[in-house]
């Protein structure tokens, strides 16, 4: 048995099927994209099972990242604002 169940037939077929509506050049650039959300998202669960030790310590060494925490509430009373352009 293959991968959760599916044989080496089906991954075949369906390894097939993308290469035949994605074609050659494209799916390279898929697996970039596929592997960099994989490792970002693997990134952001460390990050928050360390308890974001490391994202504080980033912010804290970078000083555009410290503008950007959103830890002080605005004036709108928290609303972004976009919100308050709406009003």
């Amino acid at each position: 048995m293959g991968f959760m169940g599916i044989g080496m037939q089906e991954l075949f077929v369906i390894l097939l099927i993308v290469l035949i509506l994605f074609g050659a050049k494209k799916v390279p650039e898929l697996a970039r994209g596929l592997g960099s959300g994989i490792r970002e998202f693997k990134k952001a669960a460390k990050d928050i099972g360390d308890g974001g030790d490391n994202a504080k310590a980033a912010s804290a060494s970078d000083p555009t990242a410290a503008g950007r925490s959103g830890s002080a509430p605005s004036s709108s009373g928290g609303a972004s604002p976009s919100d308050a352009e709406r009003s």
